[in-house]
């Protein structure tokens, strides 16, 4: 039994330090928010903030202990005065010698890189401009000459905003009348080269932007004088024109600072047109027959001249994209990610079909005039573009196939000429048929027949048990 007991004494013992040091996280959160900062704010205006505790008392405390202790010193004196005493352990910021609140090394704010005297003159002087506005609160003099002028501002702003409205609508009809008259001259061969319709709307957009931006600056204006006017409202009339000003500097700098990267991304976008009008130079020569080469003929030169100015302008994007205003910032990258993944998951069938209209192009498999047969239909190619090719049939209907079908089926072209003694053609139905492209009638009736003499489908048709 007694070693029993010495056992579990010893497990306690060497367990207690361990229980300990497990509580003490639990009580770290108490002691961070004893250090949390705490503003003190009165009558609607920060004097000083707490940075830490004193005496054991929190800086939530200390604000709220300070702002009863300044309601209290401003009732009980008609005409305070505010001064500061230096201490060992801080500064006595006092109302007629009586301590309003004290300021420690702990509560100066270290990124300011100011001292604790700097500190409390700050807050003193916060104090004193309290004290004056409690007191302006209380005039009904000056209450009521806000009002006055609150009124007349008002007033001022409302007759503003309706000269700007009249300046508008004024300066929108003579532009329409100008541009309807100038837009009648701009004709080239009785075609207007200005659509009157698109330059009023473009006016009057133009108009109606600079109208709201003045409107809202009038309006801005207009709201920071009627806050500056009461005393418990000034703090937020300093916050809206610091707000304006800081606006306006963030975004003349930020213009100021995008403008080189602006001039690079030009540069990079003008010699990516230098090169693409080479290119086009290139294939116009090779078109036209004054460049031979074997691996590009003049079939292949329009898809090749696309495909090349793509490559080019992609290129020139991805090297400028850096340069372009904002391609740094989170908002600019998750946009380009959420656009990028909308395109793959969208363009997939898209990709597929360009890549089958690629196969098609320069694999040669048909090209513009040839009469060919794609599974059940039959016709003249009209066109082969990148997704889709157009066939026309012998009724003069266009039928549109995907690139894609065409490369799942099989081609039947009619009009190469093969190597050999000739080839078989098939017929179904009993009726006669001629084709404008091909030379010759067909006869399409039941049966097969190999006929030595048609070559490159255009042979002579026969006229016995289907033969061709």
């Amino acid at each position: 039994m007694k070693t029993r007991c010495l056992v579990l004494l010893v497990a306690l013992l060497t367990l207690l330090p361990l229980a300990t040091s497990w509580a003490q996280p639990a009580a770290t959160p108490a002691a961070a928010a004893q250090s949390i900062e705490a503003p003190l704010l009165y009558f609607n205006r920060e004097i000083t903030v707490f940075r830490a505790p004193l005496l054991g008392v929190s800086p939530t405390d200390r604000a709220r202990r300070a702002v009863t202790r300044i309601r209290e010193q401003l009732e009980q004196h008609s005409n305070p005065v505010v001064t500061v005493r230096q201490e060992p352990f801080g500064v006595l910021v006092q109302i007629n010698g009586g301590t309003t609140f004290v300021l420690t090394p702990d509560d100066t704010d270290r990124t300011q890189q100011e001292g604790l005297d700097v500190h409390a003159q700050r807050a003193a002087a916060a104090l004193v401009k309290v004290i004056a506005d409690t007191r302006e609160s209380r005039n009904l003099d000056a209450v009521a000459r806000a009002l006055g002028l609150t009124l007349a501002a008002t007033l001022a702003t409302a007759l503003l905003l309706w000269l700007l409205a009249r300046a508008r609508h004024g300066i929108e009809r003579r532009m329409l009348v100008v541009t309807q008259r100038h837009a009648k001259r701009l004709q080239l061969g009785g075609v207007a080269l200005v659509r009157r319709e698109r330059v009023v709307a473009v006016v009057h957009l133009a108009l109606t932007l600079v109208y709201w931006l003045l409107a809202l600056v009038v309006s801005h204006q207009w709201l920071s004088f009627v806050l500056a006017r009461f005393p418990y409202t000034r703090p937020w009339a300093d916050l809206l024109d610091d707000f304006l000003l800081d606006l306006v500097g963030r975004i003349g700098r930020s213009m100021a600072d995008a403008v080189p990267g602006l001039l690079t991304a030009l540069v990079i976008f003008a010699m990516a047109r230098a090169v693409t009008q080479l290119a086009d130079g290139f294939f116009e020569r090779v078109r036209d027959g004054q460049i031979r080469l074997g691996w590009l003929d003049a079939d292949v030169v329009v898809p090749s001249r696309r495909i090349a100015k793509v490559v080019v302008w992609l290129f020139a994007l991805a090297m400028a994209y850096p340069y372009l205003p904002g391609a740094q910032t989170e908002a600019f990258k998750g946009l380009s990610v959420l656009v990028g993944l909308m395109v793959s998951l969208g363009a997939s069938n898209l990709v597929g079909q360009a890549a089958s209209g690629l196969i098609l192009t320069y694999g040669r498999v048909f090209r513009r005039g040839e009469y060919v047969r794609i599974a059940e239909h039959e016709g003249t190619v009209t066109e082969l573009g990148v997704f889709a090719t157009r066939i026309r049939t012998g009724l003069g209907e266009e039928l549109t196939v995907s690139n894609s079908s065409i490369l799942a089926a099989t081609t039947k072209n009619y009009s190469r000429a093969v190597k050999g003694a000739g080839y078989v053609l098939d017929t179904t139905g009993h009726h006669w048929l001629r084709h404008p492209l091909a030379p010759g009638a067909r006869h399409a009736g039941g049966g097969r027949a190999a006929d030595p003499g048609c070559a490159g489908g255009s042979g002579a048709a026969g006229v016995s048990d289907g033969a061709v």
